[in-house]
C-alpha cells in the first residue's frame, strides 16, 4: 500500500481513538523531569510518572506521535534506516489492557488496508524474550501471535539483549515483542532471521510489556499497574509502505534530498555521494527540530548546544565533500518546513532563530576551516609530513576534516596514516563512550526525594521572578539534579542584588508558611484563564494538571511535587548567568541538598 506521511500519523491516530485511546500531543523535544538525558529519545520518556503509577489526566489509554531526536547510532546515520531526528507513533495503556489485546490491535492494524496498513501476513515475522535468570520466556506473546494467524516459523525467540526494553539501567521496564516486515530481499544465509542486522528484515513496531522497576541494585521489583508501551516508526513504517530502498527515499525526506541535489549541481550522485547527502538531509532535519524548540537552543559546545553544533558541523563538512563551497544549509531549513511545519508548527513560529543560528553557526566553523588550513599548512612546512596523530589533533582541536587532511597532504606528495588516525579516533570515542555512559545510566526521570524538592522550588523561583522582575519573564529551559536547581528565563539582563535578596526572602517565607500544594485538571483554556504558568504555544492535550502552591504559584506541570512547602528547606540562588541575548541562566540549592 502507497502512503504518505500525514496519511500514517493520521490513520495510527485515528485507529487507537476509535479503540478508546485519548489523542494526546508530542511532549517538547527538551526533557522537563529527566536531568539524565539530553533528548527526549522514546515515546515514553515524557510519560515515566504516568507509568510509574500517577493518574494521566487523560485516561489510561493513550495515543500520539512523539518527536525524538537520538544520537546513539549517530556515525551510522547515513544507510539505508539510522536517524538522529525520528517521529514515534505510540499508543499506551496504563494498567488498562494486557498483552492478548495489544497484540490483537497491532495485527489489526498491520493488515486492515482500510483503516491500517494492509500488511500481508506471509511478510511479518515476530520476536519475542527467550527468557533468561529473572525472567521466563514470553510463551503467552508467542502463544497470541500463533492464535492470530502467525506461524510459529515466523516467530523468533531473542535474548535480553533484543527483546527487552529499557530506556536506562533503572525504571520502568520489561519484556518486549518486536515487529519485523520481510522486505523480499536476500542479503545473506538461508537461515537469516530478525535481528541478524544484513536489511532483510526491518522492523516497524515494538510492544513493550512494561511490567517491572529495575531498581539500582539491579532487582526487578513488579509495577503495580502493568502497562503497555508501544513504538512505530513512522520514517521506517513508511519505507516499508512504499517498498522504498531506503528512509531517505520516503515523502518526509524527498524535499530535502531534492534540494541538496540542486545545491550540489549532483543529478546521478555515486554511493559516496548519495551516503553524504543523506547524513546532510538527516542533521538538517534534526538540527532545524531541535532550533525550532520554544525553549530557545543554540549551538554551543555543551550538552544539547553541543549536539546541534555537531549535526550542524557534520553537515557542512559532507557538503564540502560534494563540492558545495557556498553557505548552503539555510536554504535547507524551507524544505525541512515543507515536510514537517505542517505537523509541527514550532518550525513555523521560530523559522527567523532557526535561520539565524544556522547562518551564525556555518560561517563561524568555515571560519575554523580556514585556520585549520593554516595550520595543517604550517605543520606540514615544520615537520615535513601530516601524520595520524596530526590529522586526528585537527580534526578533535579545531573540528577540521580528516578529508582535508588527506587532500592537503597528497598535494604535497606526502600521505597520511589513516590507521594511526583511526586509533587516535577510537581511543577519543571510548572516552567520550564513557561520560555519555556516565550521563545516562541514571536510568528514567529521577524521582528522588531531593530532586522533587527541587522541582517544586522551581516553581517558586518562577513565580518570585514573575513578582519582583516582570510578568514577562517565562521559563525556557529546566534542568534539576540531586544537588541543584538550573532554571533558563527569557530575560536580557541580570538580576539586581535587590531583586535577589527580594526573591529569596520571598520563596524563603512561602517555605516557612509550610503552604499545600495540590493539583487539578482541567483545559489548557482554562489554566489559561487562571493564569496558570505554561507555554501556551505549545500542543497541549486536552485535559492538563495545574499544580498550586497555596495562592502564590500556579503551573502546568506533570509533577512530581511535595505535598507541602515545609519539607522544602532553605532556598538560595548561588549563580546567574547570561547564556545569550535575551536568556539568563540562575541556579539555586536548598540547604538540605549537597552543595
Amino acid at each position: 500500500m502507497r502512503m504518505m506521511a500525514p496519511e500514517l500519523r493520521r490513520r495510527y491516530l485515528q485507529f487507537f481513538k476509535e479503540k478508546g485511546h485519548a489523542i494526546i500531543p508530542s511532549a517538547s523535544l527538551i526533557p522537563q523531569l529527566d536531568p539524565t538525558v539530553l533528548f527526549q529519545s522514546a515515546g515514553m520518556q515524557p510519560l515515566v510518572p504516568y507509568l510509574l503509577g500517577q493518574p494521566h489526566p487523560q485516561g489510561s489509554r493513550l495515543v500520539n506521535v512523539q518527536k525524538c531526536i537520538r544520537t546513539d547510532d549517530i556515525d551510522e546515520v547515513g544507510d539505508t534506516f539510522h536517524l538522529t531526528f525520528f517521529e514515534m507513533l505510540g499508543n499506551w495503556s496504563l494498567g488498562n489492557y494486557w498483552k492478548q489485546e495489544a497484540i490483537a490491535m497491532a495485527m489489526e492494524f498491520l493488515l486492515d488496508p482500510e483503516i491500517g496498513l494492509g500488511l500481508e501476513k506471509s511478510v511479518l515475522h515476530i520476536t519475542v524474550f527467550e527468557g533468561d535468570e529473572q525472567v521466563s520466556a514470553d510463551e503467552e506473546a508467542a502463544d497470541t501471535w500463533e492464535k492470530l494467524g502467525i506461524p510459529r516459523n515466523h516467530i523468533h525467540y531473542l535474548p535480553y539483549k533484543d527483546n527487552w526494553w529499557a530506556l536506562g539501567d533503572t525504571g520502568p521496564q520489561g519484556p518486549d515483542t518486536e515487529i519485523f516486515v520481510d522486505i523480499g530481499l536476500q542479503y545473506c544465509e538461508d537461515n537469516c532471521r530478525p535481528g541478524c542486522g544484513c536489511g532483510k528484515f526491518v522492523e516497524i513496531w515494538n510492544l513493550v510489556f512494561m511490567s517491572y522497576n529495575r531498581e539500582e541494585d539491579g532487582t526487578l521489583t513488579p509495577l503495580k499497574n502493568k502497562n503497555i508501551d508501544t513504538g512505530m516508526g513512522l520514517e521506517r513504517a513508511l519505507q516499508v509502505l512504499n517498498q522504498l530502498p531506503s528512509v531517505f527515499e520516503t515523502d518526509v525526506f524527498k524535499p530535502i534530498i531534492v534540494k541538496i541535489k540542486e545545491i550540489a549541481q549532483i543529478s546521478n550522485p555515486s554511493t559516496d555521494q548519495m551516503h553524504a547527502i543523506r547524513i546532510i538531509a538527516d542533521h538538517i532535519r534534526s538540527a532545524a527540530m531541535a532550533l525550532a524548540d520554544d525553549q530557545g537552543l543554540v549551538p554551543s559546545n555543551v550538552e544539547r548546544g553541543y549536539v546541534i553544533r555537531r549535526l550542524l558541523r557534520v553537515a557542512i563538512r559532507r557538503g564540502l565533500q560534494l563540492g558545495i563551497d557556498q553557505f548552503f544549509l539555510g536554504k535547507l531549513v524551507p524544505p525541512v518546513i515543507e515536510s514537517l511545519g505542517d505537523e509541527y508548527d514550532e518550525l513555523i513560529r521560530n523559522k527567523d532563530h532557526i535561520l539565524t543560528e544556522i547562518e551564525k553557526e556555518e560561517k563561524r566553523f568555515r571560519t575554523t576551516v580556514r585556520r585549520g588550513l593554516r595550520i595543517a599548512e604550517r605543520t606540514l612546512k615544520e615537520k615535513g609530513e601530516l601524520t595520524g596523530k596530526d590529522a586526528f589533533t585537527l580534526f578533535a582541536t579545531y573540528g577540521f576534516p580528516v578529508e582535508m587532511t588527506v587532500q592537503i597532504a597528497e598535494e604535497n606528495g606526502q600521505q597520511v596514516n589513516l590507521e594511526e588516525f583511526r586509533k587516535e579516533f577510537e581511543q577519543h570515542r571510548q572516552i567520550s563512550r564513557d561520560a555519555t555512559q556516565q550521563k545516562f545510566t541514571s536510568g528514567l526521570a529521577d524521582h528522588s526525594q531531593e530532586v522533587v524538592c527541587l522541582h517544586t522550588a522551581t516553581h517558586l523561583l518562577h513565580a518570585a521572578l514573575h513578582k519582583f522582575v516582570s510578568s514577562r519573564v517565562y521559563q525556557k529551559g529546566s534542568n534539576i539534579t540531586k544537588e541543584r536547581l538550573r532554571l533558563d528565563v527569557q530575560l536580557n539582563r541580570k538580576l539586581t542584588p535587590e531583586e535577589l535578596e527580594k526573591i529569596e526572602t520571598w520563596v524563603n517565607d512561602i517555605i516557612k508558611r509550610d503552604l499545600p500544594i495540590s493539583f487539578e485538571t482541567m483545559s489548557p483554556e482554562e489554566a489559561q484563564k487562571q493564569r496558570a504558568l505554561g507555554f501556551f504555544g505549545e500542543k497541549y492535550g486536552e485535559q492538563v494538571k495545574v499544580y498550586s502552591v497555596g495562592e502564590v504559584s500556579k503551573e502546568i506541570c506533570s509533577g512530581p511535587h511535595v505535598s507541602c512547602t515545609g519539607e522544602l528547606g532553605e532556598f538560595k540562588i548561588t549563580k546567574q548567568k547570561r547564556i545569550g541575548a535575551d536568556t539568563l541562566r540562575l541556579r539555586a540549592m536548598l540547604t538540605s541538598q549537597k552543595s
